[in-house]
């Protein structure tokens, strides 16, 4: 009896393998926050030069952000958020939350987030259909990759 040798058909293991690396969503979170010069990316993020240029680069080229000359002599460049980019924007906000629930403890969180309403979001997610808050427990995966299960590979 053999089974697949491959990992699982995963969507999230494909995101992971774009913005998964050290700083790439740390640069979707300054890029989004306005701070798109290589300069502010760098002391912001604190990452080395040459890795934050290969993280650049990696995220335009896939789409996430856009890359624009702001001057000419010398030359430099910008970037800026795709709609896939803003499309982050909930992932960040849901990490932040989670970090500043089991990370921080006491409650020092570096940075909260006004909603147009002017109260301070706490990032909740919901079912698109019915609007309730998702739980783990309300969830029933659902494999839609032939030949798996939710436990795993079944036989060939």
């Amino acid at each position: 009896m053999a089974v697949s040798k491959d990992p699982r058909p995963c969507s999230i293991a494909d995101a992971l393998a774009l913005v998964g690396e050290k700083y790439s969503l740390l640069v979707v979170r300054e890029v989004c926050l306005g701070n798109g010069r290589f300069d502010q990316l760098v002391r912001n993020i604190g990452a080395p030069r040459d890795i934050l240029a290969t993280r650049l680069r990696r995220l335009v080229d896939a789409g996430v952000l856009t890359k624009r000359a702001y001057s000419e002599r010398p030359q430099r460049f910008e970037y800026r958020p795709t709609q896939a980019g803003l499309e982050l924007v909930p992932v960040l906000l849901t990490l932040m939350e989670w970090g500043n629930r089991h990370l921080r403890p006491d409650g020092d969180r570096p940075m909260v987030h006004e909603h147009t309403c002017g109260h301070e979001l706490v990032p909740v997610v919901t079912c698109q259909a019915c609007g309730e808050p998702v739980h783990h427990q309300d969830l029933t995966p659902r494999p839609q990759s032939p030949g798996w299960t939710v436990a795993g590979p079944t036989a060939a």
